[in-house]
């Protein structure tokens, strides 16, 4: 006999209102020791319960037009040991095992508890669509947080994108909505139906901790099993968290992974292609490090992946989850580490995201002069919420742990730390002190690099930071915010506002490549010539050179040879090795065809050797942030335009003397006084025609004379080509005596 329900109930579960199906549907024990199962299934015509064991079909009684099935058993049917049977409208059969007979989610008490704490470090193991066992049934594990819905639905191409078919279970008070469906496999394609508690609202969101996306237009998340990949990076990964990267070479690579090059078509390379070409590259040239802009999920390719809408997802642009591990796993295979872009600052309001995601403003906040950045038109996340935090905190983990990526860097930090940022006055919410700090996100930036430090040691975290907030590459511990590094965006502006200068005005703005060693080591920090330098209108790094042509490339190697012997870590975005004469945009390749012009040829042949010199000499990176690691010979040569310093290794004896030319005409006899006697060698001369110059120099070596001079009893006489620098070094060979 059929038991008896609830109409209302019923009605409830057939308009897709009901909000706790484990109520209403699956197995039920009686009091009288019976079951009941009950199933919604508007397809079928007529619906049975076969038994797996022995194959025994009952059918069940329709309580209700719609769809709605019940059969009453005895007791040794209880458990899972049963499945579906379906005899469509459309003349189908389909079979379908019982989601609502799996009622233990794999989410423990602790798990939740940690989640609403906002410690919940690794919660993408557990929220998110995972390929599991559950009872010995393969299926998918999904899992949400949305405290604000009163109904969470999965959605899928498994179940016709029916919102009344997979209701999920209400976790107690935690806001998390489960569900496992039996027999989902990967690559299905997937979102959440939400209907919230407030105003009515009603929508199809993708899955916060999606692994993988459809490709945009479409906005579906799509189910993949992230484990199996054959990782081969094992010596690397051991390597990395030994490692004190402070005091190692750091020259990076930025790329946008969809411009560095593209087939003839014009269609993008593959993951895989770009490990293929791209890594072997970046290896050929010298560089350390591969810095990615941001690969996760967005839909807009002229965003350039700063606009995420899928945090956990790298993007489907250019394959699949295990072709991203495949390509950095190429770059650990070559010697390259792997820096991602990542973008906790902000996300776009496209209605499949984050963006008011259970009808209210779960991840950001409701005031819009608190959750709106103006300049952007993007959403700003809540940081004082724990759960948004924690989101934001083990995503940065997944990264570094289930892609191996070596570093994050943080992108708009400014944007993070400043209440009024972008705002004028009366738009913005003071903190509880009166202030613009944004106290919430200083919290969330100092645990999350805390975190990461602890569980990945030898990672890196980097800010783009372009204020002088103090400490920002400081331990937490002494009060700072806890980053590795911190781009150098003063040095930036200066010496790329120097360069455009006429060379015969330079004397006048002598402070703008001086002033940058008053702070260099108050941060560790990144000489980064980025991709933000070479758009909007800005023009390409050589088009800024001022004048001719040929002046505009000698100055272009002048620049790149002032960065790597300046105190601090090296980045510099793609085309500028190759001298690309248009800006950067993210819809074409780079122009590689610049090369078969030597002017060309020659500027990417100074930047591998300068990479290859830099990794070889400790004098310009084993002391980047140490005071000890410089020092001026010359800064005050206003005048001609010429500076000369020395960079030191931790064995002092091991240090490079470097003098730069900024103008256009040669220095001969240029004396500058230094710390030992000897044979000094010209080891790299920008100048040399190998590189595209007029070949001016030294002859490869220059003796010390017995003449003191800036406050050394030895001094070289040098001749120093224009537009040039050039690097020399005491010949171990001959003798070092020190003589003042």
């Amino acid at each position: 006999m059929p038991v008896e329900i609830y109409p209302e109930a019923i009605q409830s579960m057939v308009h897709g209102d009901h909000g706790a199906p484990f109520d209403l549907l699956g197995p039920h024990l009686l009091p009288d020791g019976q079951v009941s199962i009950r199933a919604f299934r508007p397809s079928a015509r007529t619906l049975y319960v076969v038994k797996n064991a022995g194959g025994d079909v009952m059918a069940m009684n329709r309580l209700h037009d719609a769809g709605f099935f019940e059969l009453t058993l005895s007791g040794e049917w209880t458990g899972q040991d049963y499945h579906f049977l379906a005899d469509t409208y459309d003349g189908r059969e389909e079979r379908f095992r019982d989601a609502y007979a799996f009622r233990d989610p794999p989410l423990t008490d602790f798990d939740l508890y940690l989640l609403n704490e906002g410690r919940f470090w690794y919660s993408y193991e557990k929220l998110g669509a995972h390929c599991t066992e559950l009872d010995g049934v393969r299926g998918v594990s999904f899992a949400v947080w949305a405290p604000n819905a009163y109904r969470a639905s999965v959605i899928g191409d498994f179940n016709g994108w029916d919102a009344r078919l997979h209701p999920m279970k209400l976790l107690g008070s935690s806001g998390v909505w489960w569900l496992f469906i039996p027999d989902v496999e990967p690559d299905a394609i997937y979102k959440y139906d939400l209907r919230s508690r407030f105003g009515g609202y009603h929508a199809e969101k993708a899955d916060p901790y999606g692994f993988f996306s459809e490709l945009r237009p479409r906005t579906g998340s799509i189910v993949v099993d992230l484990e199996g990949f054959p990782w081969r990076d094992a010596e690397w990964m051991s390597r990395r968290a030994a490692r004190a990267p402070l005091n190692e070479p750091m020259s990076i690579y930025e790329v946008h992974l969809g411009s560095w090059r593209r087939r003839a078509n014009g269609e993008w390379l593959t993951y895989r292609e770009l490990a293929e070409t791209l890594v072997p590259y970046v290896r050929a040239m010298g560089y350390t490090h591969i810095e990615i802009m941001p690969v996760a999920e967005h839909p807009l390719d002229a965003s350039w992946g700063y606009q995420v809408t899928g945090y956990y997802a790298p993007t489907s642009r250019y394959g699949s989850p295990h072709d991203f591990m495949a390509f950095v796993d190429a770059c650990h295979q070559q010697g390259t580490g792997v820096i991602l872009d990542w973008v906790p600052a902000h996300f776009p309001k496209d209605g499949h995201g984050l963006s008011f995601f259970d009808g209210t403003h779960l991840y950001e906040h409701a005031d819009l002069r608190q959750g709106e950045h103006p300049d952007w038109g993007t959403c700003i996340f809540n940081y004082g919420r724990n759960e948004v935090r924690n989101f934001l905190i083990s995503n940065a983990l997944f990264w570094l742990k289930q892609y191996h990526v070596d570093g994050l860097r943080v992108d708009a930090v400014s944007s993070m730390l400043y209440l009024d940022f972008g705002r004028k006055a009366g738009e913005w919410i003071p903190n509880r002190y009166g202030g613009n700090e944004n106290l919430e996100a200083i919290a969330f930036m100092q645990e999350a690099n805390t975190v990461v430090h602890a569980e990945c040691p030898g990672v890196l975290m980097i800010a783009e930071e372009s204020t002088a907030w103090p400490m920002v590459s400081r331990p937490t511990y002494l009060g700072g915010l806890g980053f590795t590094l911190k781009w150098n965006m003063g040095w930036m502006h200066d010496v790329l506002d120097y360069m455009k200068i006429d060379p015969i005005y330079r004397r006048y703005h002598h402070n703008k490549i001086t002033f940058s060693l008053m702070y260099a080591f108050s941060e560790n920090f990144v000489l980064s010539l980025s991709h933000d330098e070479v758009v909007h209108l800005k023009g390409s790094l050589i088009q800024k050179m001022a004048g001719d042509w040929w002046q505009k490339f000698a100055s272009l190697r002048l620049l790149a040879g002032y960065q790597y012997t300046h105190p601090g870590k090296k980045l510099n975005f793609m085309g500028q090795e190759i001298a690309q004469w248009a800006e950067w945009s993210e819809a074409r390749s780079l122009d590689w065809d610049l090369l078969e012009y030597p002017t060309h040829a020659g500027m990417q042949a100074w930047m591998r050797d300068l990479n290859q010199f830099y990794r070889q000499q400790p004098a310009l990176y084993e002391r980047d942030f140490d005071a000890g690691g410089f020092s001026w010979i010359e800064p005050n040569d206003a005048e001609q335009s010429v500076f000369s310093y020395m960079r030191f290794a931790l064995d002092p004896d091991d240090f490079l003397v470097v003098v730069a030319n900024f103008t256009p005409e040669p220095r001969y006899g240029y004396r500058i006084g230094v710390p030992k006697s000897g044979r000094y060698l010209e080891l790299l001369n920008s100048d040399s025609a190998h590189y595209g110059g007029g070949n001016i120099g030294n002859d490869g070596a220059v003796e010390t004379d017995s003449i003191p001079w800036h406050a050394h009893m030895q001094s070289l006489s040098l001749t120093i080509p224009p537009l040039a620098i050039v690097i020399l070094k005491l010949d171990s060979g001959v003798s070092t005596s020190p003589t003042d």
